[in-house]
């Protein structure tokens, strides 16, 4: 059994002592980001990985070292990468999630239920043709909210194996949502993949993903507490 720590902080939960825990790169592109909402996230997100892993390795959060270099142009703003620990943050609206696992590969992707996102447009590009037709059982918002679904699913699974934007989504096809979330066929791709929803309430839908033939558990923390000292 593959236990997996998704530890959750909201917006609300930022506060400006935090980036006493970031780096100067880290520091440098949270200054960057023009819209609070953006920078909470950004915020929140980096201090849930260094405080964890501070408690973890007996150190001060600003002290874990991190990488964060793109795999493809070396720039620091690839997937947060740290000695020992395989990590998964995602972030939408107000919800901030981190994913742990000591040695098994994480995807963690939690979105926003828009009800009034385009499901014809993104679909046409993130999802498969048997997903096309399955999603046009629904309308309104349960549609709105069975496409999250879909693309949670996805998003979860990519980031897992790290492709990630690379991947095209149409090809990774994912259980209905109203089954249980499995990975039911991606072209090129023969690894093994875990993939289990996560309750967040109505207004958010989550996955996560473990490339592990075992079954996962999954312990939602509450960050909050984390963050406020």
């Amino acid at each position: 059994m593959s236990v997996v720590e998704v530890w959750w902080g909201r917006v609300g939960d930022a506060r400006p002592e935090l980036a006493e825990d970031l780096n100067a790169v880290e520091r440098g592109r949270l200054a960057a980001y023009a819209r609070d909402g953006d920078k909470a996230r950004f915020l929140v997100g980096c201090a849930i990985v260094r405080r964890v892993l501070g408690v973890q390795l007996l150190m001060p959060p600003a002290s874990v070292r991190l990488d964060r270099s793109c795999p493809d142009c070396g720039r620091p703003h690839g997937k947060v990468r740290a000695p020992g620990v395989e990590l998964s943050v995602s972030h939408s609206g107000e919800l901030v999630g981190v994913a742990f696992h000591p040695g098994v590969a994480v995807g963690l992707d939690v979105e926003v239920v828009d009800p009034g996102i385009d499901t014809d447009a993104l679909g046409s590009v993130s999802l498969a043709d048997v997903e096309v037709e399955e999603l046009g059982r629904y309308d309104g918002t349960g549609r709105a909210r069975a496409f999250t679904t879909y693309w949670a699913r996805k998003e979860a699974v990519v980031k897992a194996t790290g492709d990630g934007i690379r991947a095209d989504l149409r090809k990774v096809v994912v259980s209905p949502p109203d089954q249980d979330a499995r990975l039911v066929e991606w072209a090129g791709y023969d690894g093994t993949v875990r993939l289990v929803d996560l309750e967040v309430g109505s207004r958010h839908a989550a996955a996560l993903a473990a490339l592990t033939e075992t079954e996962l558990t999954v312990h939602s923390i509450d960050a909050g507490p984390l963050l406020a000292h």
